[in-house]
């Protein structure tokens, strides 16, 4: 192995220790034990290996930025936006800048000549430039766990997806669903990877048949409204949905008032059947001429149809404006994003140790849309 293809993600895996240990270790920093720094210097000089000039003009000096990183779909959804803007204002909070990197950004190398560290967000397995991003020879925090092989960040933010589904789910089957429905996102994110998985092994766990369909990672309300007419056309004993992606809830909505069926306390409006409005306390007003009464079809005294509860596994503003608002997930971006960039501010100030994972809080907000009606 020649000095040119040496890296610190080598020399951490033949002495057994972390990349963040070999940086600490060979810069002569960090909290690492006399005996493991010894080590790894000489397993460095016997690999050959020498310090990229990016990483050598960073110890020296500071650029005063990071580096922030974001999933492709991220200039529509309204999640990474408000992240972003939390990041930005912890990092001002220390004096440093935060520089926006393309979704497809370039090699880490020039990236760490520019930046003190990275904010790498969602990473997804898929992303072409993040296993350079991660290797850059600069302290890394990322949002959520990478689940591709590349080298260790140097810290992590992290939420439990698996709990806010679980969540989810347990909410809507409380409020009466029997057969429940998931509109979990594709992609190779550790958020998208949880919500599949945990969809499946919660109806394992409760003997409940979870219907699961994949929808793009930032699904547009069209395409949700599309995949929720599909799945009920197909299983119409569906009697909740829940919707991960940011935004696309409003698409289940719609679904729901196309196939006559009741969400929340508010009933459905299709065209040629009622128009009625059920209010928390039961009472119908309004018909429309020669209809039956809401969440009826065909014939005067056909069985109503199943109510539909909603829920989406993203809170914002689609879900808080939507009539009638969706119960749904906050998951706190702006306080995320400002969690991220403290761990990495942290990290660089030598208040944090590397390797650091810190836990970042959800709350489950419940509204009209899963408040069966009277």
């Amino acid at each position: 192995m020649t000095s040119r293809t040496v890296t610190l993600l080598d020399v951490a895996r033949a002495a057994g220790v972390s990349k963040s240990t070999v940086s600490d270790a060979l810069q002569g920093s960090g909290r690492v034990a006399e005996a493991t720094r010894e080590r790894v210097r000489a397993v460095a000089e016997e690999l050959g290996y020498r310090p990229n000039s990016a990483a050598r003009r960073l110890r020296r000096s500071s650029t005063g930025a990071i580096g922030l990183h974001l999933p492709q779909t991220a200039t529509r959804l309204d999640y990474y936006m408000n992240l972003a803007f939390g990041a930005v204002a912890r990092a001002q909070e220390e004096g440093l800048d935060v520089v926006l990197l393309a979704p497809a950004g370039g090699a880490g190398g020039r990236v760490a000549s520019r930046v003190d560290g990275l904010l790498v967000i969602d990473p997804e397995v898929g992303d072409s430039a993040v296993p350079g991003l991660l290797d850059a020879g600069v302290p890394v925090v990322t949002g959520e766990r990478y689940l591709g092989p590349a080298a260790a960040p140097s810290g992590a933010v992290i939420c439990d997806n698996a709990a806010s589904l679980t969540a989810l789910l347990d909410h809507v089957t409380e409020r009466g669903a029997r057969h429940p429905a998931v509109l979990a996102p594709a992609g190779t994110s550790a958020w998208a990877t949880a919500l599949r998985t945990t969809a499946a092994s919660w109806g394992q766990e409760h003997g409940v048949a979870v219907t699961l369909r994949t929808v793009p990672f930032a699904a547009t309300p069209q395409e949700a409204e599309e995949a929720t007419l599909a799945l009920l056309r197909t299983d119409p004993a569906v009697d909740a949905v829940i919707c991960a992606p940011d935004g696309a809830a409003p698409g289940v909505l719609r679904a729901a008032a196309t196939a006559g069926r009741t969400v929340g306390t508010v009933s459905v409006r299709t065209a040629g059947s009622a128009t009625s409005v059920r209010t928390a306390g039961g009472a119908t007003s309004g018909h429309t001429a020669g209809s039956t009464t809401s969440g009826r079809t065909g014939e005067a005294g056909a069985r109503p149809r199943t109510p539909l509860l909603v829920a989406s596994c993203v809170d914002g503003t689609a879900t808080r404006s939507a009539e009638p608002p969706v119960t749904a997930v906050d998951l706190r971006p702006a306080a995320y994003g400002r969690a991220c960039a403290e761990l990495l501010c942290d990290i660089l100030a030598g208040r944090t140790a590397p390797d650091t994972v810190r836990r970042h809080a959800w709350a489950l907000e419940t509204r009209a849309s899963t408040t069966p009606p009277d």
